[in-house]
């Protein structure tokens, strides 16, 4: 019996925290059973992540490599040939009409100006010394020599006659020829904006120009979207900007079409016939 009871205590010892009763096993260690328990978690979540995997990377290869690059280069085939479409109005553009190279300056505008201000002056003296003769204050034949003087100076204002003895434009010509030059280049402002804008549509090539981007072509581009451009330009000045902008505008078609026609080749050499699309024909 004594025995019997030592070899009870002597499991005991052995097996700590294991708790032995009359026909069941030991109960496990809570240290143990925690452990039991989360290794099983893990390896019930191992399946699950194993099988989102193979759903992970059927998503990332949806997109086949092969067809994504002819569609890239179609959509970028389409977005040059609109901006090709949409600014080749600038082809049309008249260099020396907008240029103005025939504008009279100030210095000829401010001669001409003393020039009739000297006719004026004479044929009002003329006339004084006419009058002043018939109402006696002098006399007769210093009022006729008013009167002839006066007729000589009214026949040199006289176009035909005036070019006899000088070359030089008279005031008058000249603002004439300046509303004429103004009105011509307004007019064909206009026909080169059409009723779309031509300008604000071929600010759209600006990534192949940067002097688009410029501040000072802003109201300009303001004015062309809202179909008022050719009105607002009154003096000179804004025909030149006009002309610059232009100009900007035709090295950036140029450009645009040069990466047109390579991007056309570059499909043909990769066999994309459908990516080698012709540029629409000017209107």
């Amino acid at each position: 019996m004594a025995q019997n009871q030592s070899a009870a205590e002597a499991l005991t010892e052995a097996a700590p925290g294991a708790v032995l009763r009359p026909g069941r096993a030991a109960d496990p260690v809570p240290g143990e059973q925690n452990q039991s328990v989360g290794a099983g978690s893990r390896a019930a979540e191992a399946p699950l992540a194993q099988s989102d995997q193979p759903d992970q990377e059927l998503g990332e290869s949806h997109e086949n490599p092969e067809e994504a690059g002819p569609v890239r280069a179609e959509s970028r085939q389409r977005k040059l040939r609109l901006m090709l479409r949409q600014c080749d109005r600038v082809l049309l553009m008249d260099f020396d009409l907008l240029a103005m190279n025939e504008w009279p300056d100030n210095f000829s505008v401010a001669a001409a100006r003393r020039s009739r201000d000297l006719w004026l002056f004479s044929a009002l003296v003329a006339a004084i010394v006419f009058l002043s003769g018939l109402t006696g204050f002098v006399p007769a034949w210093l009022a006729g020599g008013g009167f002839g003087a006066f007729v000589i100076i009214l026949l040199l204002g006289i176009p035909v006659v005036r070019s006899i003895y000088t070359s030089a434009p008279s005031y008058l010509d000249l603002l004439i020829k300046r509303q004429r030059m103004m009105r011509d280049a307004r007019r064909h402002a206009e026909h080169l904006e059409s009723k779309e804008g031509l300008i604000w549509q071929c600010a759209r090539m600006a990534d192949f120009n940067p002097a688009l981007k410029n501040t000072r072509f802003s109201r300009l581009l303001r004015l062309s979207e809202q179909k008022a451009l050719p009105r607002a330009l009154s003096r000179r000045e804004h025909v030149r900007l006009y002309l610059i902008y232009l100009l900007e505008a035709e090295k950036a078609y140029g450009r645009v079409q040069a990466a047109f026609f390579e991007g056309n080749q570059t499909a043909i050499d990769q066999g994309w016939q459908a990516v080698a699309i012709e540029p629409e024909e000017r209107a």
